[in-house]
């Protein structure tokens, strides 16, 4: 079966341009050395640089000063890192599903959004990305939401059931991480959700090694390429996938962070 909506055509150029051996670099992917449990240390990594791509103004070092103090833990700031470390340790320990991915954003939504109506569940009212006061993005209407996730995660089940190459696994990831972000399917998290979906599908393709790419690192340290890579359209409806290569290049750079 083809997928739908998220995109094999620029498969077959990503292959001869992408310029990271993945192979090689992900063979030197390993859990951190450190006296805390590498798994649950790397995943606050990812949470906490997630979290600083949206504004969240904790950084790393600070964080695990505030975990180790107790001093801060009751800010806002604190826990909403703590709410999306909740949804990547529940990732960790489940399949990607539609249902599952909707208890994620339950779960790293929890702060952040004070409406119980949009925590875990789809918007229910059009969504506008501004910036500098311009609106920039408007994402999928509501009248054809549910439709587009439903085939989104129709497409991510094929995928999920097909065998693929290293290669083909990034290329996925990304393109599910960059399809998602312009369907903008939540009121709020769209961004924070996209990023632990990639590493969500990584991880049911190449395993528990994928908790361990610095992605959210990379794509905090690049925020302005970033930005600019996922811009490829200002209307869901005028997307030009043809601009998708930037993005979808990133990831593999993540490999390459010590």
């Amino acid at each position: 079966m083809r997928t739908k909506l998220i995109k094999s055509s620029y498969l077959e150029l990503y292959k001869v341009k992408q310029p990271i051996t993945i192979s090689k670099h992900l063979g030197k992917v390993k859990p951190v050395d450190t006296d805390r449990f590498s798994f649950g240390y790397s995943i606050s990594a990812a949470a906490v640089h997630s979290s600083m791509i949206e504004g969240n103004p904790i950084d790393f070092d600070s964080y695990l000063k505030f975990s180790e103090s107790g001093m801060n833990t009751k800010s806002k700031s604190y826990k909403e890192i703590q709410d999306l470390i909740k949804a990547y340790d529940y990732a960790t320990k489940h399949d990607l599903t539609y249902s599952n991915f909707l208890k994620a954003h339950k779960f790293l939504s929890e702060t952040n959004i004070s409406e119980q109506k949009y925590k875990g569940k789809l918007r229910d009212k059009d969504v506008f990305v501004y910036a500098s006061g311009k609106k920039i993005y408007t994402g999928t209407g509501i009248d054809r939401l549910e439709g587009e996730m439903n085939t989104f995660f129709e497409d991510i089940h094929i995928l999920l059931e097909r065998n693929l190459s290293l290669t083909e696994t990034f290329y996925f990831a990304s393109m599910i991480h960059l399809v998602f972000v312009q369907i903008h399917p939540f009121a709020d998290g769209n961004g924070r959700s996209a990023r632990l979906l990639e590493k969500w599908f990584l991880s049911e393709k190449i395993g528990e090694r994928a908790w361990f790419i610095k992605s959210e690192i990379l794509y905090q340290k690049r925020i302005k390429s970033y930005y600019k890579n996922v811009n490829i359209g200002n209307n869901y409806l005028k997307i030009n996938y043809d601009l998708c290569l930037p993005f979808l290049f990133m990831l593999p750079m993540a490999l390459r962070i010590k």
